[in-house]
């Protein structure tokens, strides 16, 4: 599988910030939002076999792992990297775009599914029958780039009954949307979701890699 960096740092977003976490990114996506930070990823890094792969994540002694990307599952490999972390004993965090159908992906795995609002501009690259297989342990995104944004995402909470489901997770684009205002709109309308920031952001310079 090809591989573009695997390392060790804060957990910057998702149920687990602020906890040390391993991350595995792999290489390419099918979908270029606008506000991605990761564009790096689409076609650098190295292919490397699992047994190499396991063993760099096994050098940092840490039991949660982030399989990221760009689009991890957009590599056929990922779904047995996944399999052999999770028989390893590691807490496993799927960070999916929801563009690829998760039914493949171990259900021991935590799946972080990002749901792609209009301001990304791939909306209609979203599987929405992803949202049906998501169970309480799993974890879905928003990331708002501004009030159209904020109420589509309301919406779509609404219309598929997300905050009964499992945890709601909502962030602005970094840069894009003052952190304030979406916790305004957020506290405004009794939202029953988690606000976020995206730790690293604030930890590191905005554009270091490898944390």
């Amino acid at each position: 599988m090809r591989i573009t960096e695997i390392f060790h740092s804060i957990q910057g977003e998702s149920t687990y910030a602020g906890e040390p976490c391993v991350f595995v990114r792999l290489t390419g996506c099918p979908l270029r939002c606008t506000w991605c930070d990761t564009a790096y990823a689409f076609h650098e890094g190295q292919e490397m076999s699992l047994a190499d792969v396991m063993t760099a994540v096994k050098s940092y002694g840490c039991r949660l792992v982030e399989v990221t990307g760009g689009e991890p599952l957009a590599q056929s490999q990922t779904i047995e990297l996944i399999e052999s972390l999770c028989e390893t004993g590691y807490k496993v965090l799927v960070e999916t775009s929801g563009a690829i159908d998760i039914s493949p992906v171990d259900r021991r795995a935590q799946i972080i599914l990002d749901v792609k609002c209009p301001g990304s501009g791939m909306t209609e690259r979203m599987w929405w029958p992803n949202l049906a297989q998501l169970t309480a342990k799993d974890e879905v995104k928003f990331v708002v780039a501004g009030r159209s944004d904020y109420d589509w995402a309301v919406g779509i909470i609404e219309r598929y009954g997300l905050t009964g489901l499992c945890p709601v997770l909502m962030s602005p684009v970094f840069e894009t949307l003052e952190p304030r205002q979406l916790a305004e709109w957020i506290l405004r309308d009794r939202l029953p979701i988690r606000f976020q920031l995206q730790l690293h952001k604030f930890i590191w310079a905005p554009d270091a890699r490898g944390v």
